[in-house]
């Protein structure tokens, strides 16, 4: 009894580091970002963290659709399909993620796989250490857009960009069945794509590298009543830097219900439930809280989760991450 009272006040201390940690990068600016956002990025983990590969024990798919700023011309849409799951002596896992992202008049396919090596630190916590190699495809339909300048601008003269973008990224891990910790740059190459044509109108641009901490515990606040916070940290070159923290509650290992405030962006509400022991739906709606909110009728992000227990085996704790 009193080592699970220690462990619980370690991950309680844990937890409260991290969360200050993560608020002190306030005090530092970062620069656009390109990568897709999650509201429920804690259900979503394998899309921007190659550590999670294999972590639940079992054959994950997970898809996912966001529609942002539902009723803005040309707001970004994405879809995200992953699979994940343990090999060999469940040490290892291994990972897949299709990722379409549409822009305005710019589309970007991502294909990835991620490995995954996992460690015991002790009998609570595993450490796990993440590769991501892959390839997105971007495309730029120029003609789309609403052309400010003449007709007869050379810019124009190719309108159309599509370019094969190979990248591959890291990711670490920390886990225990109540906490989780993780740190990830997805992609770390920074790709360039341009039009081309003569040097005076040719336009160029490149891919910007992303970094990801993330952070969430569970602490009980009855028998039936779990109580589930957790951050994200979002750092990009040229763009602010982004910050969520969600507060989620879960009601007789069923029924989830929270809440998001993503700094300076916007608030929402988070609803899945756990229809199966295997099967999960969510559904999430956010709010725009800057000069956009005038000009949308908000996000919607659907959630849709299956796991395969090939094994029959019962699952000694349950996964809350």
């Amino acid at each position: 009894m009193m080592k699970l009272i220690k462990r619980k006040r370690g991950i309680n201390r844990v937890w409260a580091i991290t969360v200050l940690l993560l608020l002190s990068l306030f005090t530092n600016e970062s620069k656009a970002q390109q990568d897709p956002m999650y509201t429920q990025y804690m259900f979503n983990t394998l899309a921007i963290n190659p550590a999670y590969a294999g972590t639940r024990d079992m054959l994950s798919l997970m898809l996912l659709s966001r529609h942002q700023w539902v009723g803005f011309e040309g707001a970004p849409s994405t879809q995200t399909l992953t699979a994940h799951s343990p090999v060999a002596n469940k040490n290892i896992g291994l990972g897949l993620s299709l990722i379409h992202d549409r822009l305005g008049p710019t589309r970007q396919t991502g294909l990835y796989f991620d490995y995954s090596f996992q460690v015991k630190m002790n009998e609570a916590l595993r450490l796990s250490f993440g590769l991501k190699g892959g390839f997105n495809y971007y495309q730029l339909d120029m003609a789309e857009l609403n052309r400010l300048t003449p007709y007869d601008d050379p810019a124009y003269n190719d309108p159309n960009i599509s370019k094969l973008l190979p990248n591959f990224g890291f990711g670490l891990y920390l886990y225990s069945t109540r906490f989780y910790l993780g740190l990830s740059a997805p992609k770390l190459l920074e790709n360039k794509f341009s039009t081309e044509g003569d040097i005076e109108s040719e336009q160029t641009g490149k891919e910007t590298r992303h970094y990801f901490i993330t952070s969430g515990a569970v602490f009980d606040l009855s028998d039936e009543v779990k109580f589930k916070p957790s951050i994200l940290a979002r750092l990009a070159e040229a763009s602010p830097i982004s910050f969520d923290m969600n507060v989620n509650f879960l009601f007789k290992e069923k029924l989830w219900v929270g809440g998001m405030y993503r700094i300076s962006d916007s608030f929402g509400a988070i609803v899945q439930y756990q229809i199966t022991k295997q099967f999960k739906i969510g559904y999430a709606f956010d709010m725009t809280t800057n000069e956009l909110r005038n000009y949308n009728s908000g996000t919607h992000e659907i959630m849709i989760n299956y796991e395969f227990n090939f094994n029959k085996e019962e699952v000694q704790n349950p996964r809350y991450f």
